[in-house]
């Protein structure tokens, strides 16, 4: 690693060695060469003038990429496409005149961004579905246990730990079906020329009309793909990389929602995100348990949720046919917002692994609010024992009052049992009392909600993909 110049941290501290493969000039180049061979293969099926002998030699030095030839080359012609070009011919002599014939550079270019990006969104998917397989644990282990649910970062009616996990997994599964959508629907640019017309194949083959829209069915079976974009112009439309990019941002925004949820419970010391023994949390303060993971999700899911502007702006400012004002922006924007979210999923699949439960905790301090929301349940049982129900409303709404002062402003724990037991307009015991405060009756149906969820949705989601799972993520710091 060299110290005097900028290293990105994405691959330094966040990304897999798996995604900056992807992504790699390695990856992108090898890749130009498949695509010239299938163009020289199609090409020569249908009748050009192009020998067995000369397609043997193209696959034979596939892989062997002469990378120096390639810069030399380049630093005279300034051309990227055009040095690789040589540097192919240099290695394939009887192959050099007929490498990249009839094709523009973005045949090379924009071909390599689809296929690259469909690599990684399989990659991204992978992982997507590991977080949901460990946040469907986590709901099965944890459906049962009674928690204070918030609105508005306020107690209110309970809910349970697995309950809100589902929230969290729903959002990801979202996610999953606009991801599966836009890599079902990624085409090839295929080869269609300077300005999208095939002109260069009407001329290379006589105009035959039929030969010319096979080319570009045949480049896509030959690469692994359906079909190629039926219309274009030099490039693949850039709309393509907005879509691509908006499923990134969309799993961001639910990293970032699932992440800040943990992190309000870590500092309500209910859940707390995996901490190391030799884990340092604060330079100063020795004591402290910082939710570090949880606020690196955070901040990596802003990234992506902004970086998804990129390409949308680009798309919006393409002129024509096309110009190149995208093209630095795109080496930027798509590598590194699939570098970002392969680090997130990674950091959201280590947490969700490893997250710990404090149910005493989340019991204290339930039960420090249960009273008031076990109200309407008191009253009836007044009801019962003969009071009038206008007059105990009236009543339990004073006595709350009271009871919220105490806790509010004298710090007192809350007593409202104590104040109704003492009531005779009540007619209760404070045993009678504490029997309403089962915290399982007052969760609705959040434990059937979660099975009924598991066993619909996820549990066949999972089934369907099992051999994509098992995955562990690595944190690197």
């Amino acid at each position: 690693m060299s110290n005097d110049r900028y290293v990105s941290p994405l691959s330094e501290r966040y990304a897999s060695r798996e995604m900056q493969y992807i992504f790699s000039p390695d990856k992108k180049f090898r890749t130009w060469r498949r695509l010239w061979i299938a163009l020289a293969e199609t090409e020569k099926e249908l009748g050009l003038n192009i020998t067995d002998e000369q397609i043997e030699e193209l696959k034979s030095h596939a892989d062997d990429i002469n990378y120096d030839v390639a810069r030399e080359r380049e630093k005279i012609v300034r051309h990227d496409v055009m040095s690789h070009v040589y540097a192919y011919g240099v290695q394939c002599p009887k192959a050099k005149g007929i490498i990249h014939l009839g094709a523009t550079s973005c045949y090379v270019g924009d071909n390599t961004d689809i296929i690259i990006m469909s690599e990684a969104l399989k990659l991204v998917r992978k992982k997507l579905i590991n977080v949901i397989a460990e946040l469907a644990k986590f709901a099965e282990e944890q459906k049962s246990q009674p928690t204070l649910a918030f609105t508005h970062f306020q107690p209110a009616q309970p809910t349970t730990v697995g309950k809100r996990a589902t929230l969290w997994m729903q959002e990801f599964e979202m996610d999953l079906e606009d991801l599966d959508h836009v890599l079902g629907s990624l085409k090839l640019l295929g080869s269609k020329g300077t300005t999208g017309t095939q002109a260069s194949f009407l001329e290379l083959f006589d105009g035959d009309q039929e030969k010319i829209d096979r080319i570009d069915p045949m480049i896509a079976e030959k690469m692994g793909f359906k079909a190629c974009y039926p219309v274009s112009g030099q490039t693949y439309s850039r709309k393509v990389d907005t879509r691509v990019l908006n499923v990134l941002a969309g799993i961001a925004a639910s990293a970032h929602k699932f992440s800040n949820d943990i992190r309000l419970l870590q500092h309500l010391k209910e859940i707390e995100e995996p901490f190391e023994k030799t884990q340092i949390g604060s330079s100063a303060m020795a004591y402290k348990r910082n939710p570090m993971r949880s606020e690196r999700i955070a901040s990596l899911s802003r990234y992506v949720m902004i970086d998804a502007l990129n390409p949308a702006v680009t798309s919006a400012a393409q002129w024509f046919e096309r110009t190149l004002d995208d093209s630095a922006n795109k080496r930027l924007s798509v590598p590194e917002g699939f570098l970002a979210i392969d680090g997130i999923l990674d950091l959201c699949l280590n947490v969700v692994d490893g997250l710990v439960v404090y149910p005493k905790v989340i019991e204290k301090r339930l039960m420090s609010e249960l009273p008031f929301m076990a109200t309407e349940n008191i009253m009836m049982d007044a009801v019962k024992a003969g009071g009038d129900r206008q007059e105990l409303h009236e009543r339990i709404r004073e006595l709350s009052m009271e009871a919220g002062k105490n806790v509010k402003e004298k710090g007192l724990d809350n007593n409202l049992l104590e104040l109704i037991a003492a009531d005779p307009a009540f007619n209760l015991s404070i045993e009678d009392l504490q029997e309403t405060m089962d915290s399982a009756k007052y969760v609705g149906r959040a434990k059937e909600q979660v099975e009924a969820y598991l066993k619909n949705v996820i549990c066949p989601l999972l089934k369907e993909n099992e051999g994509e799972l098992g995955m562990k993520a690595e944190i690197n710091v």
